[in-house]
């Protein structure tokens, strides 16, 4: 489908007042009839410039305050549910269900065609943790895209949080089992104190939907594992280069907390923060690494003055940047 070819009709979202979503249509996939869904928030006075936002893993977009902080500088807001996520996932689906990252190009590129269409000249791609891998690889493959100007990457996954032996052999070899039985689970391994970290119904102060954005995921299906694995080796060989400019941000620590307390509320508690900055470095291009002291995985969900810390040199970036 062609957003120019067809008229765009946007629909109330469920953010409420100045939130619509549209949905998008693609081919069938392996489950099936496959969409996903646009949200889109526009700012007070015209602008040419826009924001395309992807989300994680066990996630879907809900982050208003980032919205509207775009909204403030002068961008419109757009964001992607990706295919089997949050708002776009369909009754037949498996929720999170992938194979390959790159399924999801047709979304990203058909929302780039949609903004570009609604007068836009350039877009900040933005993307937290899976979105940060997916955003960054997209950036990679498509360096003369006339409407990418810079790369936001909240915490992107470019690696596995794992002891090194597990990441070095069992990984691969979960990924080539994949290839036969993408089906089968295994352990998430995901700290189960993230959600009631950011949830307002336990130790947090953010309203989000607990079937879209789910507690705890204790088994992730292989393929999954496998397209991450090979997505992430395209970082990790040090070839991958961006032809835009690239803001890499993340927490100042990981932990693993067993049981609830500070470490919950000033870390992050999914990736390897280590992990994050070390991968970088591979990346050829114009690239900044900033570290947020006592950031959350997702570095916008965190303290009031910690994600304040965010914004302020996101946009001081951009505007050194002239974006």
């Amino acid at each position: 489908m062609s957003a120019l070819q067809n008229p765009l009709a946007y629909q109330p979202d469920v953010l409420g007042e100045d939130y619509e979503q549209l949905k998008l249509s693609f081919a069938n996939d392996y489950e099936g009839e496959v969409c996903a869904t646009l949200i889109r928030k526009k700012a007070t006075q015209t602008t040419t410039k826009a924001v395309l936002y992807i989300h994680g893993f066990i996630d879907y977009f809900f982050q208003t305050e980032m919205a509207e902080q775009f909204n403030q500088h002068g961008y419109d807001f757009y964001a992607l549910d990706l295919r089997k996520y949050g708002r776009s996932r369909l009754s037949h689906q498996n929720y999170y269900n992938v194979r390959d990252l790159r399924e999801y190009d047709d979304e990203i590129t058909q929302a780039l065609e949609i903004i570009g269409a609604e007068g836009h000249l350039s877009v900040v791609l933005a993307g937290h943790s899976t979105g940060g891998l997916i955003t960054t690889l997209y950036a990679a493959h498509h360096p003369q895209h006339p409407l990418i100007k810079a790369l936001w990457a909240n915490s992107p996954f470019y690696d596995f949080n794992m002891h090194p032996i597990k990441r070095k052999l069992g990984v691969p070899q979960l990924s080539r089992l994949a290839k036969h039985f993408p089906d089968l689970k295994f352990p998430s391994e995901l700290n189960k104190w993230y959600v009631p970290s950011l949830h307002q119904s336990e130790h947090g102060e953010w309203n989000f939907d607990l079937q879209w954005k789910q507690p705890s995921y204790s088994m992730v299906r292989i393929s999954f594992v496998r397209a991450i694995h090979e997505a992430q080796k395209e970082i990790h060989c040090g070839g991958l280069k961006l032809s835009v400019p690239a803001l890499i941000m993340h927490s100042h620590q990981t932990l693993n907390p067993k049981k609830w307390g500070v470490a919950a509320q000033t870390s992050d508690v999914i990736l390897d923060v280590k992990d994050i900055e070390k991968q970088a470095k591979n990346l050829q291009g114009d690239i900044c690494v900033e570290t947020i002291q006592n950031g959350l995985h997702d570095l916008v969900l965190s303290a009031p003055d910690v994600r304040a810390e965010v914004y302020t040199k996101l946009f001081q970036w951009l505007e050194q940047k002239k974006i």
